[in-house]
């Protein structure tokens, strides 16, 4: 966690193996790997990232910005859509979500706690 204001370069930060448990995933072998430079009681700031593969999770309440990869992401019994470099997303608490990636998806997020 970080004391004071900072910026760092996305693709600089080293990130750290965050094992999917073998029931989210649906296809390929996914793995993924994150870092949480910055964290407090309201909020969690991090880079996450997923290789190419199928899996499931649930969501936080969650925005994130990709920064490199493209992905499918389906939300049960709501939207379906296309990320990739630039693109900008919300997911509401609560969300079951599919991550398709085809290609290497980094992206930055902020969580909010409740």
């Amino acid at each position: 966690m970080a004391d004071s204001s900072f910026a760092r370069s996305i693709s600089a930060v080293e990130l750290e193996p965050w094992p999917l448990e073998p029931g989210q995933v649906v296809g390929g072998e996914p793995q993924v790997r994150g870092a949480i430079p910055d964290e407090d009681e309201h909020v969690q700031r991090g880079i996450w990232e997923h290789t190419a593969g199928t899996s499931r999770d649930v969501e936080a309440d969650e925005m994130f910005v990709v920064v490199g990869g493209r992905a499918t992401v389906a939300v049960q019994d709501g939207p379906t859509f296309e990320v990739g470099p630039g693109d900008v997303g919300v997911l509401r608490a609560g969300d079951r979500t599919t991550w398709t990636v085809h290609e290497t998806l980094r992206k930055v997020f902020q969580v909010t706690k409740h």
